[in-house]
């Protein structure tokens, strides 16, 4: 992996066709979550099947924690759409057939000739695309379970989310003030659209 991919450093913005050949770039997919992301190998790889297997069956959990997954995977169009649909994904699959990504990030899998994968990989990534994990799943127990990446999730929910502890001094004062600039999905919304019970006391 190149060397400026590790926890603080910037994941490339890549862009390219999903699933449903539209292209995507990673940051769009983002949004202002976190992004679990999977550098794989393909749908040829055992592995690879039961690692997003994992990701499948946990993915309400996923969805529910405001945090979005994408995968990547040298697999064309119509293998990549196979492979998304053989382990019941519900997230962007994006393929690379030319190993753009494999070549920028200088993953080959040199002991593969055959297939000519990337080296397999996980990555927790910020808002921003900001590193916050990297596992390397050349070997099946590199990759991150479940529980490691509820783990590292927690903590980098914690980090990116003013909201995490609502009794943190200040929040109380500002969302009574009515900046609800820190409240994660509040944020988004106009004061016009908040419900009568939570315009501050006097601008009602």
């Amino acid at each position: 992996m190149r060397s400026d991919i590790v926890p603080g450093g910037t994941f490339p913005d890549f862009a390219l066709p999903d699933h449903t050949g539209t292209v995507r770039t990673l940051s769009e997919i983002q949004g202002g979550d976190p992004l679990i992301l999977t550098l794989a190998r393909g749908h040829y790889c055992p592995k690879e099947n039961w690692q997003h297997r994992e990701l499948a069956e946990n993915y309400p959990k996923i969805a529910v924690g405001y945090t979005q997954v994408a995968t990547i995977a040298t697999d064309d169009h119509h293998t990549l759409q196979e492979f998304r649909a053989s382990v019941g994904a519900q997230w962007p699959f994006l393929s690379d057939p030319e190993r753009t990504v494999q070549q920028a990030l200088d993953i080959q899998e040199y002991t593969d000739p055959e297939h000519n994968p990337m080296i397999p990989h996980t990555l927790v990534l910020k808002p921003g695309l900001v590193v916050h994990s990297v596992y390397n799943g050349y070997w099946f127990w590199g990759r991150p379970s479940f529980a490691g990446l509820w783990h590292d999730l927690r903590t980098a929910t914690r980090e990116m989310r003013p909201d995490w502890d609502l009794s943190t001094p200040g929040l109380r004062e500002a969302w009574d003030a009515g900046d609800f600039s820190k409240f994660h999905g509040w944020d988004r919304r106009s004061p016009e659209s908040m419900p009568n019970s939570y315009v501050p006391e006097g601008e009602g």
